[in-house]
């Protein structure tokens, strides 16, 4: 881990930087990949996982016989942790259903607006390095909760050519039933095309690698949307005298496990606390069986000292971390400072791996800086918002005139026709 002590403002911009492939390097292998599933469709798919996943599938879908047989892998207090997690989602979850709320705005003028689930959605579960069977539950249970009536999951098979266990058991628990062996820019591909096996989709979901992420933005030219760029993982910690180094440390790790690409970043207006908490990195690093991953990631990452617990916060505003964790006493004093960030943990017990699984908040987050301008998974994400409105003989004698003097000033006659003859009708 690289560190700072007191960088100058000027500085800052290159610290909030990401490690990033070139976008354009990037694009030019999806639209090579997209390419190819389009006119080979499910061949494509089969061809592609050989090469990257080492595998040559005979069929991409999962059958019940693999599911059944993944069930029975799952030890008792694994499925026991999972059902909590699910509890817990679909709790935070649900309450965020909007109650149909019909508005007068003028007398006889009636509008309201109504949720519909979005019908067919695809959501993508990384399995590379990490099978995690926590983000069927953080996408499934709020893609089911929105009514979405076709859910397709893809995730990268193994080099036998199977699905992680926890992954099937998860699905198949929250009534996920269409499950495809696909993972990585062709199973992104799949879901913005379509093939022979795999339905195309109307709105893609769900965390990956730069790959991934680019394959998702690049879908969006071709009509699909998605629910953010959602790419490495990353978190940043704000720490002082009142942290547990050992506790932050731990949290740092978390991150920089994902993957060579994450990134985690320690704030502290305290060198000691720098000092020991790095200290507590290089032991705890030492027994993790992601070691080398970690490692990696750390390389890319930052300690930095700053002045105050205010700098801090307006760095990281800056930063727009996934997640932030506020590792101090006094966290809660700065709850309205905190502008741009996917989810906040706050005080020492908070760790980031209870919004990963089990608090009930979504773990599917803006990374990348795209706090600033994206909102993590919720129930809002599957759904569609249609606004309704009604309008009485009364209502449109009230609004008619205005709709009529707005629309001749614009010179659209036909608009202001449409009121004429109403409310000639109507005298």
């Amino acid at each position: 881990m690289q560190t700072y002590i007191n960088p100058q403002l000027s500085d800052w911009s290159d610290l909030t930087s990401r490690p990033t492939k070139e976008a354009q390097d990037l694009q030019k292998i999806v639209l090579d990949v997209f390419g190819k599933i389009q006119t080979e469709k499910d061949q494509a798919l089969i061809n592609f996982t050989e090469q990257f996943d080492k595998v040559r599938l005979t069929s991409l879908e999962v059958s019940a016989e693999e599911i059944e047989e993944a069930k029975a892998l799952i030890f008792e207090d694994l499925k026991q942790a999972i059902k909590l997690a699910a509890s817990n989602i679909e709790k935070f979850h649900a309450v965020q259903r909007e109650e149909v709320k019909v508005i007068e705005t003028t007398k006889g003028v009636n509008c309201w607006r109504e949720s519909r689930g979005i019908e067919n959605v695809g959501i993508y579960i990384p399995g590379g390095t990490a099978p995690l069977f926590s983000t069927t539950l953080m996408l499934g249970i709020p893609a089911k909760l929105a009514g979405c009536q076709n859910i397709i999951l893809c995730t990268p098979p193994n080099k036998e050519g199977k699905i992680h266990p926890a992954i099937l058991y998860t699905a198949n628990l929250i009534g996920i039933e269409k499950i495809y062996k696909v993972g990585g820019i062709q199973a992104i591909g799949a879901l913005t095309f379509g093939t022979e096996t795999i339905q195309k989709v109307d709105k893609i979901f769900g965390p990956g690698n730069q790959y991934v992420t680019a394959a998702k933005q690049v879908a969006q030219n071709f009509g699909v949307a998605i629910d953010m760029p959602a790419g490495p993982s990353e978190v940043l910690v704000i720490a002082d005298e009142t942290s547990v180094p050992k506790y932050v440390a731990a949290d740092l790790l978390s991150q920089a496990e994902h993957g060579i690409d994450s990134q985690v970043i320690l704030l502290t207006t305290n060198k000691q606390t720098l000092n020991e908490t790095i200290a507590e990195i290089n032991a705890q690093l030492e027994v993790l069986p992601r070691k080398e991953l970690a490692a990696k990631a750390l390389e890319n990452s930052r300690g930095i000292v700053l002045n105050s617990i205010e700098e801090c916060v307006a760095f990281s505003n800056i930063y727009a971390p996934e997640h932030l964790i506020f590792a101090c006493e006094t966290a809660e004093d700065f709850i309205p400072k905190i502008i741009n960030a996917g989810s906040v943990f706050l005080g020492n017990y908070s760790c980031e791996s209870a919004g990963d699984y089990a608090s009930g908040t979504n773990h599917t987050l803006p990374t990348n800086g795209y706090a600033k301008n994206y909102s993590g998974v919720s129930l809002d994400s599957f759904i569609k918002k249609i606004t309704f409105q009604k309008l009485s003989a009364e209502g449109i004698q009230n609004i008619g005139p205005a709709i009529e003097f707005m629309a001749e000033a614009e010179e659209l006659f036909a608009h202001k026709n449409a009121v004429t003859l109403r409310l000639n009708d109507l005298k």
